[in-house]
């Protein structure tokens, strides 16, 4: 089978080679799964920029998930998954025709496009997790979306409208702000002409907002927090800001959020929560599968319309990685085979 390896750290051009390797072989309790394609997480730029801590040692095949066949199964596996078309999460190893993960990690999707598919694995699921799960939100509610057209910001902004929340986004250019709108944003900011914190505060006047959903970290941390109010919770996922930068780069990115102390949070009555699903998947599996079921469901009955943004081959890994680092991507890049 084909697989693309990351092989060295920093610039994509460099960074990836397309092998032929033999094929994995599913174990007790897995499934083995042919791949149509896989989709593309901002993680696995950090993890070429060697900024992932959870990454494999290089060589290594990176990717969360794949939409494929299930054509072979491991000892003790539920036979009933023979020849179902389904979404699978992969503890890395996405980048790949052929990929292994547990039965708990896939879901079937019958004959729903490749593309959306794969925007309910790794991004529908932190999206689901985060807004219905690590929350409970409420009508009226008023939440912060940052990087709103991209892969996990597309489907918030929907699961968010779904609970009545009032949505605020922001995103990087006008194509995305219209994006947000059209997926039901109520007030949409562009971060690289607006102070995002002075545009909400002018809009809320003397009310904050009950959560932030933060993929980005660094400055825009302590902004949040001061936008929340009682009850409110700062979510983070990510750490984006760190991307392109070094030793220098990373003391400023910590320095950036500042020194919080438990008394802090109690006394102010915020809350600030971390997420990274790669955890969950390995320590609560069955929360990981509840979610994108869910997530499934969701598509299915038309209830949120997953955004692929940009589909390219295999050969175009560089390209692809490229466009995602660069910010302007909208909604979810997927690779095909």
């Amino acid at each position: 089978m084909k697989a693309i390896y990351l092989v060295k750290k920093g610039n994509p051009e460099t960074a990836f080679e397309i092998r032929e390797v033999d094929s994995p072989k599913p174990g007790p309790g897995e499934v083995l799964i042919k791949s149509e394609g896989f989709g593309l997480n901002y993680s696995e730029v950090m993890a070429r920029n060697g900024l992932y801590r959870e990454a494999p040692p290089m060589p290594s095949v990176l990717g969360y998930e794949v939409v494929g066949e299930i054509v072979e199964i491991g000892e003790g596996t539920d036979q009933k998954w023979l020849g179902k078309r389904v979404v699978g999460f992969t503890r890395f190893g996405g980048y790949a025709e052929y990929a292994v993960t547990g039965e708990k990690g896939v879901v079937e999707i019958g004959d729903m496009d490749m593309g959306e598919a794969t925007c309910l694995a790794t991004q529908g699921v932190t999206a689901y997790y985060m807004a219905y799960e690590q929350l409970n939100l409420f009508e009226g509610d008023r939440v912060m979306i940052h990087a709103g057209a991209g892969g996990v910001g597309t489907l918030l902004i929907q699961l968010c409208k779904l609970k009545g929340c009032e949505v605020f986004a922001n995103a990087g250019s006008d194509e995305k702000l219209n994006l947000m709108k059209e997926l039901g944003a109520d007030h949409v900011m562009n971060y690289r002409t607006q102070d995002y914190q002075e545009v909400i505060q002018k809009i809320l006047g003397e009310e904050c907002l009950d959560a932030t959903f933060n993929p980005i970290a660094g400055k825009t941390f302590k902004k949040d927090f001061e936008l929340i109010g009682s009850g409110g919770t700062v979510v983070l996922f990510g750490g984006s800001e760190l991307s392109g930068g070094g030793f220098f780069k990373k003391l400023g990115f910590i320095w950036s959020m500042g020194l919080m102390l438990p008394i802090g949070l109690m006394m102010r009555s915020k809350s600030v929560v971390g997420t990274n699903m790669l955890k969950i998947g390995d320590n609560k599996i069955d929360v990981l599968n509840r979610c994108m079921r869910e997530m499934v469901a969701l598509a299915k009955e038309g209830k949120i319309k997953p955004v692929v943004g940009h589909t390219y081959n295999h050969t175009e890994i560089r390209k692809a990685h490229d466009l995602l680092e660069s910010r302007k991507s909208k909604g979810k890049i997927v690779i095909s085979w």
